[in-house]
């Protein structure tokens, strides 16, 4: 895996990363996600989504820092079970009551 999207970007979607992808590996889905994924099989190494996110959510999967190491794993999941990694972002920083 070559980037990880961490716990800035839940609720907190600025899609800047999304639009400068060349290979469209970044995903959620509207409505349903509270931050984005990135899928580790398509993503092509190029770093153009770290430099443009605004919530500096984005690492190399080699440089998350400790405290988001299970970020790894959710992303990766959310391509395979999305409710599964939804659930563990939910358990991770649950929804505030409005």
């Amino acid at each position: 895996m070559a980037y990880v999207i961490a716990e800035p970007c839940i609720d907190s979607m600025d899609q800047s990363c999304v639009a400068v992808c060349p290979v469209d590996c970044i995903s959620s889905e509207q409505g349903q996600d509270r931050k984005f994924f990135i899928d580790p099989n398509n993503c092509i190494d190029c770093g153009s989504c770290e430099q443009a996110c605004p919530n500096q959510a984005i690492f190399r999967a080699e440089a998350l820092p400790t405290e988001w190491a299970g970020f790894a794993w959710v992303d990766a999941t959310w391509y395979v079970d999305p409710g599964q990694a939804r659930d563990a972002i939910d358990a991770y920083m649950p929804t505030q009551a409005a």
